[in-house]
């Protein structure tokens, strides 16, 4: 029940607005764009998630785990993209994410949200309202 209200007040409510800033090259601050390819349909899937980077690395702390559709079209194709600020621009960078059941979800937000504040509030709002937490960490290619 949990997982159905908040998938649904995040699918209507909260992510077009942010799907939208990114698309026209705003990235609101704390946030990215991931994009995935669908696993029946073989489209591309833009989903909103916190802003995990660090160095060469992206992280997703996931609300709801293997149950959300882009943790499913990573099980069947690990080739991402991640669209972020980079200064005062957006950047797509594409990379590999690779789940990590045995990592510890809340430790990795813990971990991400030292000195960035916008991060921590993310991590906050994840664990309230998550049903199984899920890290995934996505190997970015160097960029050119």
């Amino acid at each position: 029940m949990k997982r159905r209200l908040v998938t649904g007040v995040q699918k209507y409510l909260l992510n077009p607005p942010i799907r939208l800033a990114l698309r026209f090259g705003f990235a609101p601050p704390g946030y990215a764009l991931l994009e995935t390819i669908g696993r029946k349909s073989g489209k591309r899937r833009r989903t909103p998630v916190g802003n995990g980077l660090a160095d060469d690395a992206f992280w997703i702390v996931t609300e709801h785990g293997r149950g959300a559709a882009y943790v499913r079209n990573i099980e069947a194709n690990p080739r991402v993209r991640v669209k972020l600020r980079r200064g005062l621009r957006v950047v797509w960078r594409e990379g590999t994410a690779q789940i990590l059941a045995d990592d510890d979800p809340r430790e990795r937000q813990r971990l991400l949200g030292r000195g960035h504040p916008l991060r921590a509030l993310n991590a906050l709002a994840v664990r309230t309202l998550g049903t199984e937490l899920l890290t995934i960490r996505i190997d970015l290619e160097p960029q050119n």
